[in-house]
């Protein structure tokens, strides 16, 4: 059965977010297909950013619902990740050039256990000087890409899980459950630091926002079919 959408009175679309793209590509490819389909004037926005390298879970939301947009970015956020130990970039992931390298023979599985609990519950951290973060008034990574100083305030935010799912040195792979505002990037720069390795986020999925799962979330290549194909 054709599934039929009022983009105008509201939609919220779970959408699998493809790696590379933005999130603001996801939403102008969206507002693009529902142009067609309902009033020019019908809105759409998305429901908390993921970086370009980072997959899986964007909330977009059309019409009325968009001004549900702020109940759905303060939601528990999940991610499954994966970082490389041993080696810092200045964006925290693999976007930039690494930066420095450190000796990691006395990582064992036991220390990285033992490091998570650092990092449990209600802990201060820094932004990524490569995020949308503002800065005076113009987004960091702008700032950062053209050379300059930035400094980001700091922010406290909440992890209620942080879990080591498997260990093939030099690569950690982990599961996260975390607050609104928190970046899994300076998560895994400042676990890299407090291990004495250095670490950077070499890949990241975000799989659960409250109670929407990526389970659930169409591709963009399934959603366009979709919104094409309606009958109304």
């Amino acid at each position: 059965m054709t599934k039929v959408f009022n983009f105008q009175e509201g939609e919220v679309l779970l959408v699998d977010k493809p790696l590379h793209w933005t999130s603001f590509q996801v939403v102008k490819k969206i507002r693009n297909l529902v142009t067609k389909k309902a009033p020019k004037n019908t809105k759409v926005g998305h429901a908390g950013t993921l970086d370009p390298l980072a997959t899986g879970l964007l909330i977009v939301c059309t019409g009325k619902k968009t001004k549900e947009i702020d109940l759905y970015q303060g939601m528990e956020k999940e991610y499954t990740g994966e970082l490389l130990l041993g080696k810092t970039t200045p964006s925290y992931d693999g976007e930039t050039e690494v930066d420095r390298e450190y000796d990691i023979s006395h990582i064992n599985e036991t220390l990285l256990q033992e490091t998570t609990q650092k990092f449990m519950g209600e802990i201060e951290q820094f932004p990524p000087i490569f995020s949308a973060v503002k800065v005076e008034g113009k987004r960091s990574y702008d700032l950062a890409r053209q050379g300059k100083e930035v400094e980001v305030k700091i922010r406290t935010i909440t992890i209620r899980e942080f879990e080591i799912t498997s260990v093939v040195l030099p690569k950690v792979y982990f599961r996260v459950t975390c607050s609104k505002g928190t970046y899994i990037r300076s998560l895994a720069h400042d676990f890299g630091q407090a291990l004495g390795a250095g670490a950077y986020l070499t890949g990241l999925v975000r799989t659960r926002i409250g109670e929407f799962s990526l389970e659930n979330a169409y591709t963009l290549e399934d959603l366009t079919i979709a919104i094409r194909g309606e009958a109304r």
